[in-house]
């Protein structure tokens, strides 16, 4: 195998190199830059002194066309002009950005304020929830990866929503995310003084990632409603927590809706689903591809809170695009992917 990351001096895209290059599938990787071109990979990630003599190429797309995976790691609004000139090669596309995953052109330049990707593209790419929409993954040629915030609330949400037991409307979601998610470009959000002992919410119903939770809660069950969804920097650098409260159409128990999730991921290796009275917390999946879930029934209230928790630039990024890869080239979807998280 032979593939390319484009978007390779971010942290997505460091996080690819790291994998692919200990992929027992992968021969070479390419890293592509549209700014950094012919410059050495150890003057924008010094821990690879010594490890990787790798250089940082132009953007080429016939050169790309000829690769067998192409990884996106750019931000949204990049890669919807690309695709369309690396479908028809040898390549496949795995984009990492937000400018696939939407079905509704619509719907992306409300949220994404911006014009949205080809139909015919939009057509093509799999969303790749890679527990959930599997059998379409495998025989895909275009992948959108799914968004940090949806792969924890929807893995969360999943064994509720395909069974149809969440009550329409009732979905609330508040949810906290390090730092790393924000990207490398320096901003004052991300300032060391702004961020250090605070915490804040952002994006107050703006969020990008709104529009994608929907829309899968929607495929698996038409009348989930509406969702409330909160986000909130935390000074950390890597992991997201989904706190998720949703009302159910018929009475339940923790003991029973821990019975049925264990029976949904029994055969999915990255979700970990927690005893009772046990919820995770970021660290226990930092620098994996787990998700790890925690429920509670509350008989009172009649609300299920659900915790789900991911590493946002693996499970969240670039660990589910190499998990893609695997099921879309028929690997078992732990190759390359075994780590024990890093702790404490």
């Amino acid at each position: 195998m032979k593939v390319g990351i484009v978007g390779s001096t971010g942290y997505g895209g460091v996080e690819l190199y790291r994998l692919l290059s200990n992929h027992p599938e992968v021969r070479e990787c390419v890293l592509y830059s549209s700014s950094l071109d012919g410059t050495p990979y150890t003057e924008q990630y010094p821990h690879l002194y010594g490890i990787s003599e790798q250089r940082v190429h132009p953007i080429d797309e016939e050169q790309m066309k000829g690769l067998d995976v192409v990884f996106l790691a750019t931000p949204s609004g990049i890669s919807k002009k690309m695709t369309p000139g690396l479908l028809g090669g040898q390549a496949k596309v795995i984009d990492l950005s937000g400018d696939l995953r939407l079905k509704e052109r619509g719907a992306y330049e409300t949220w994404y304020h911006g014009e949205a990707a080809p139909a015919d593209t939009l057509e093509r790419a799999v969303y790749g929830l890679a527990e959930c929409n599997g059998r379409s993954i495998r025989d895909a040629e275009l992948i959108a990866n799914p968004g940090c915030f949806p792969t924890a609330v929807l893995l969360g949400l999943y064994p509720l929503a395909a069974a149809g037991r969440i009550k329409p409307g009732s979905v609330i979601i508040d949810a906290k995310t390090g730092l790393s998610g924000a990207g490398r470009k320096a901003s004052l959000a991300g300032h060391f003084a702004e961020t250090q002992e605070n915490f804040r919410i952002y994006k107050v119903h703006e969020h990008q990632h709104t529009p994608e939770i929907e829309q899968q809660l929607h495929e698996w069950a038409l009348d989930a409603g509406p969702i409330t969804f909160s986000t909130h920097l935390v000074p950390m650098t890597r992991g997201i927590m989904a706190t998720i409260y949703v009302e159910l159409k018929d009475p339940s128990s923790t003991e029973e809706l821990l019975a049925s999730y264990r029976e949904e991921y029994d055969d999915h290796p990255f979700v970990r689903v927690r005893p009772k009275g046990g919820f995770p917390g970021t660290k226990e999946v930092f620098g994996t591809n787990y998700c790890d879930i925690g429920l509670s029934m509350d008989e009172r209230t009649g609300r299920v809170t659900i915790v789900s928790v991911i590493d946002n630039l693996m499970k969240g990024a670039a660990g589910q695009a190499v998990q893609n890869m695997n099921m879309m080239f028929g690997w078992h979807e732990t190759t390359g992917l075994h780590h024990y998280p890093i702790y404490p």
